[in-house]
């Protein structure tokens, strides 16, 4: 079935290049809301077709099953885990420089007024 190994060989490439793009997202933006997105979007895109591309592959009733399982998981996981991470990156006062509005959350969470990297080791803040 040539057909289905080029549509794996297809999806393989894009997850590879999901994949990448994530990785470079993590490299070259400046704050944590930037590169929390780029890893958790693009990762995941990647991730799903890289599984998709292996059930094409391996084309067997056993693998089909755990990858839709793992892909079932990555949908269900990666966003909330993502909101987790963004909500605790603004909590500790983690930098905004691409914020491009104003403060939506100001004043319904509250967040540290620096980042924990810059602040000193003796202070002690209540969440």
């Amino acid at each position: 079935m040539p057909i289905l190994s080029l549509a794996a060989l297809a999806c393989q490439i894009v997850g590879a290049i999901f994949i990448f793009a994530a990785a470079l997202g993590l490299i070259r933006f400046s704050d944590p809301f930037q590169r929390m997105h780029a890893a958790t979007k693009a990762g995941t895109v990647g991730a799903i077709f890289t599984v998709l591309g292996a059930i094409l592959s391996l084309q067997t009733v056993g693998a089909t099953i755990v990858g839709l399982f793992v892909i079932a998981f990555l949908i269900l996981t990666v966003p909330i885990a993502g909101h987790l991470l963004g909500r605790a990156i603004y909590v500790s006062g983690g930098d905004m420089q691409g914020l491009a509005g104003p403060d939506a959350l100001d004043g319904v969470l509250p967040r540290q007024s620096q980042p924990l990297e810059n602040r000193s080791g003796t202070e002690h803040h209540d969440a």
